[in-house]
Order: C-alpha cells, then structure tokens, then sequence
C-alpha cells in the first residue's frame, strides 16, 4: 500500500502554477496519496520516449517544408507577383483561416505553447514571477483598492469608453440609442438589489465595461472580427461533420428535409461525444480553470463563480455546475445566484448547430457567450451582492475528474449522455408549442368575438417586448417583429425564436443590424424549460440547497435575460450595416442553392 501524508492541497493549480500565480498553499488535515516514491521509469524507457518525442518534431519539420515547397510552386506557378493576375487568387493570398496560413498558425501557437511550457518558464519564468511580477502584484492590489485611486480608475475607463462612443457613433446618432437599454438595466439593478449598500460598484463598472471592451475586439475591430469569423467557420464546419452520421442512421431523405429532430438535434450526440473525451483528457477542466482564474482576479469575484462562468462559454447550463459539484453545498446565496444566471445568459456548444441551421451567425453566437462571461458576474452581483463570506478559495478547488476509464469509454459515455438532452429538448418543444397555440386559440376566440381576429396570445405577449426592442437600438420600423422573436425565446424557448428570426432573414423582412442584434439578445438559455431544469440539477447535486435554489431561482432568470439584452445593446452600437448585409447575402444565396438542388432531387 502506498504510504499516505499529510500534505498541502492546492487541487485547483499544481505547485508549479501555484508559484506562478502567487497562490499560497496551506496545510489540511486532509489524507492524500504521496506519489514521491513511486517506481520510476527506468533510462532506457525515457531514452525511447525521448528518441519518439523528437521524431514527431522531426516529421512535423519535413512535412511543414513539402507544405512550403508547394505553396511556394503554386504561388509563382500563378505569377502572383504580375499585375496581370487578380490579387485575391486563393493562391496568390495568405489566408490565415484555411490553408498554408492557417498551418503556420497552428504550428505556431503550438511551438510558441512548448517552448513557453518546456524552456522559457522552468528557465526563467518562474524566476521573473516570483522576483518580479508577485512584488508588483502585492503593491498593485494594495494601491488600486485605495477609494481615491479606485475612482480615478474608474473615472478614466469611462472616460476612455465615452470617447469611443463620441467617435464610433457622431456620424450615426441614432446607434447612440442602443445605451437605453444598459443604463435602465444598471439603474433597475440598484433600485431592485437584494441589498444596495453591499453593492460593490467595481465589480459591477469593471464587468459591463470588459463586456463592452470585447464587444469592440470581437464585433468592430477588423482584426478580432476575423479571428472570431474564422472560429466561428470552423466551428459550424466542425460542427458539420454531424451530418454524416446522421445520414448513415436516417437516410439522406430525413436530413435533405431538415427534419428537426434528426437534422439539427443530432448534431447534440457528436459535440457531446467529443467534450467528453476533452474532459477525460483534462483539456476542458485545464481552458476553465485558466480563464476562470482570469475573471477572478479581474473582477474581484469568487472561485467557484468565476469557474462556472468561464465554463458557460464552452458547456449547458446543466453540465458547467458538475465541474464544482463538490462545493455547491456550501456556497452562497450569491455565488448560486451567479452559477445560475451564467447559465441563463449563454448557450451551450452542443445547440450551436441548431442556431446555424437557422441563419444564426457563428461568430455572434460565440461572441455572444465570451461577452456574458463578465457580465453574469457584474449583473448579477448588482442584483444580488454578496453579504456572506465565501467557504471556497482558489487553494482549496478541485474540478470534478472524469470517471470514465479510458477514451473510448469517454467517448461512448459522452454520445450516451446526450439521448436524455436531445429527447428533453424535444419533449419541452413540443410541449411549450403545443401549449402556447392552445393560448393563442383562446385569445383569438375572444378576440374573434369581437371583431379582432388578428390577436392571439403571442401577438399581446409580444408588444410588451417592443420598448424593449427599440432601447436595444433596433430601428423603429423593424421592433415589432424583433419583440415577437424575443418574446417568442421568453415564452417558449430559444430553438424556435431562431428559426421565426430565420424565416425574418430568409425574405428580408427586417434589416441587416436588426438581425445581428437579435442573435444577441436571444443567444440564453432564459426559458421556462431552463428554468426547471437548472432547478433539477442543482437541486440534484446539493439536496440540502434546494430551497435556497428555488427561491433565487426567478431572479436569475429575469438577470440572465438582461445580461444577453445588454449584449445585444453594445452590439447594436458596433455592428456595421454593410458587413452585416453581406453576412446574410451569404446565408439567403446558400439557402437558395440548397432548395434548388432538393428540387432537382426531388422533381420526377
């Protein structure tokens, strides 16, 4: 039996990255494994390794160099450097999304990680960090927290903010429009807070702005609107290969159809596949913890929100919870508060598809999920401060471990983990569908009794969200029927209010910005199905919380809508009308030859 000590527990970070992130460990009374003398590998085992390892590197360099060679031959055999031939050739370009430029940033970003990880932090790293940057660290969180220095600094981001919209918005005015709804949002927080003198305005200044600041990087700036676009390509081409399985299974006739069911949800059974198998591996619990430790120390917030927040952007409001499930018995009313709102106000990867299909634009949609990482904690702590002190810390988290025994038990497990949320979000489709046309049948009948046919449920539903609509920045003309497809996700869920927004863009009913700042503000999962099924899963994982989690339950769904309604404002203000238009030019052209060739499939 290996021998057992009592050691220091730093589960969240490894020693390594403890020191990198000046967090302190501390004694516990906790049992653990010491693994220090355990067998080591013998020479000649790490001689092998190391002769495979250099291998790899090896013929990673030959390939990179015939990669080269061709690209080289193909570029001179197009006469690229004439003025006879068109400078936008695929051959003549450098295109850093697909082909030989993207292989020299694959390469790239993967040496860049090895040499950090392998040389530069062992070597010298970890020397700067612990001489340098913790000094700085320690003064700088000593002399920012000061209340003087504290407004200056705030006074300045404002500033800065202010500036950028005078310049972003002087030659279109009526963008300006789209801060109605943040600032009335902001005030109705303070107004409806739990506890306005608990309020910590830092938080809440810092979280809205750094959503604004990466609206800017994602939405308006060239450079980061390229990068996202191309990870949002990649991830609907990824996404995509769905499509072969499920033709195998049911036939090319189901999915030429698009039946939803089968055509979209099935999509649910790969990305559920292929997470699993990153969770298995420890890459999914190593991206969240590293961008959860971001927001943490940018924010001021907790651990265990922080983590739950980062995670949103990648995974369902059900299965980010699971991550931190240890720990949901003892946190806060706050920090469930937070949990649950993160998962309101983003979607997961596994619906992403859904959206596409639809008309929906990748890189909004992911966009979308990286701006409400901030948000959720800033909006939220607005709503609901934190009156408790908080049991959790970054030294004593430990994510959740996959309990699969191998990949391919990861990978099967991670497929079979999606049968119950295909057949639930169907089940709740069907159900809230159903149920909302027996309402629309009732208020038509009395509307019909006197003379106003034309009004039905959804219809009076829906004018209640057109102020709304117009304070997101949606032109007049286009409101009611943005407010009908917000009101539709309200009531009934997000699947259908994007495919009633694709039908919107299909016949070009609405404008270009009127579009991307629906996306926004629909792209949550705040339903009533959500609602009860985040209440079913936490309640599941902390029995003990459960009326804890009911009664904050409402108010994270009403604060979950308003972070993605606050989205949808910033991006109002950034998008550009003509980029826009050519976005979804695409989208109708691409619909048109796919009904063209199902008509020639289907003709006799």
């Amino acid at each position: 039996m290996d021998k057992l000590k009592e050691g220091e527990v730093n589960n969240g970070f490894s020693p390594d990255e403890g020191i990198e992130y000046g967090i302190e460990t501390h004694k516990t009374g906790f049992q653990i494994e010491d693994t220090t003398d355990a067998k080591q590998p013998s020479k000649l085992v790490l001689i092998i390794k190391r002769c495979l390892i250099w291998s790899v590197h090896v013929l990673v360099g030959v390939y990179f160099g015939f990669a080269t060679h061709y690209y080289l031959r193909e570029y001179n055999k197009h006469y690229c450097d004439t003025i006879y031939h068109p400078p936008n050739d695929i051959h003549c370009t450098m295109r850093f999304c697909n082909g030989y430029g993207f292989l020299v940033l694959f390469l790239g970003f993967v040496y860049f990680g090895l040499i950090y990880y392998f040389i530069f932090k062992p070597k010298l790293g970890r020397y700067l960090h612990r001489n340098y940057m913790v000094p700085f660290d320690r003064w700088w969180m000593i002399f920012s927290r000061q209340r003087t220095i504290e407004m200056i600094l705030l006074g300045i981001l404002l500033l800065a903010v202010a500036i950028f919209l005078y310049f972003e918005t002087r030659d279109y005015p009526e963008k300006l429009k789209g801060m109605v709804a943040p600032c009335f949002f902001i005030v109705c927080g303070f107004l409806f807070s739990t506890k306005r003198a608990a309020i910590k305005w830092r938080i809440v200044v810092t979280g809205v702005t750094s959503q604004f600041l990466l609206g800017i990087i994602c939405i308006r700036w060239s450079v980061g609107r390229s990068i996202f676009e191309c990870v949002g390509n990649k991830t609907a081409t990824f996404l995509g290969f769905a499509d072969e399985g499920s033709r195998f299974v049911y036939g090319d006739t189901i999915l030429d159809q698009g039946v939803f069911a089968f055509a979209i949800l099935s999509v649910i059974y790969f990305f559920s596949f292929f997470i699993s198998i990153l969770y298995y591996l420890g890459a999914m619990q190593w991206v969240v913890i590293r961008l959860g430790w971001i927001l943490q120390q940018m924010l001021g917030t907790t651990v265990c929100e922080s983590v739950t927040a980062a995670a949103n952007i990648f995974l369902g409001m059900s299965e980010s919870p699971m991550l931190i499930r240890p720990y949901i018995k003892i946190l806060t009313a706050s920090e469930i508060h937070s949990i649950m709102v993160s998962g309101f106000a983003t979607v997961s990867g596994t619906v992403l598809a859904a959206y596409l299909s639809f008309g929906a634009n990748a890189a909004h949609l992911i966009t979308s999920s990286v701006m409400a990482a901030p948000a959720t904690l800033a909006i939220s702590k607005l709503y609901m401060p934190e009156t408790e002190e908080s049991k959790t810390s970054s030294d004593n988290i430990q994510l959740e471990e996959s309990e699969d025994s191998s990949i391919l038990d990861a990978a099967s497990n991670g497929a079979n983990s999606a049968i119950p949320i295909v057949l639930g979000i169907s089940a709740n489709i069907i159900a809230f569908v159903a149920f909302i046309a027996f309402l629309n049948a009732v208020v038509s009948w009395f509307g019909g009794m006197v003379g106003w046919d034309y009004i039905d449920f959804e219809w009076l539903f829906s004018k209640l969200f057109i102020p709304l609509a117009w304070a997101m920045g949606v032109p007049w003309e286009d409101c009611d029927d943005i407010a009908k497809v917000v009101a539709t996700k309200t009531i009934i869920n997000e699947f259908v209010a994007y495919e009633r927004l694709g039908e919107l863009i299909k016949t070009n009913a609405i404008r270009a910005r009127s579009v991307g700042i629906a996306t926004f503000a629909i792209c949550g999962f705040a339903n009533p199905s959500s609602l009860g099924i985040l209440i079913g899963s936490l309640g599941a994982m902390a029995p003990n919380r459960r009326g804890l989690i009911t009664s904050v339950a409402f108010r994270a769904f009403i604060v979950g809508s308003i972070v993605c309604f606050i989205s949808a404002s910033f991006a109002g203000i950034l998008i550009q009308e003509e980029e826009e238009s050519r976005n979804y030019e695409k989208f109708i052209r691409t619909m048109m030859r796919k009904n063209i060739t199902l008509a020639l499939v289907e003709s006799p």
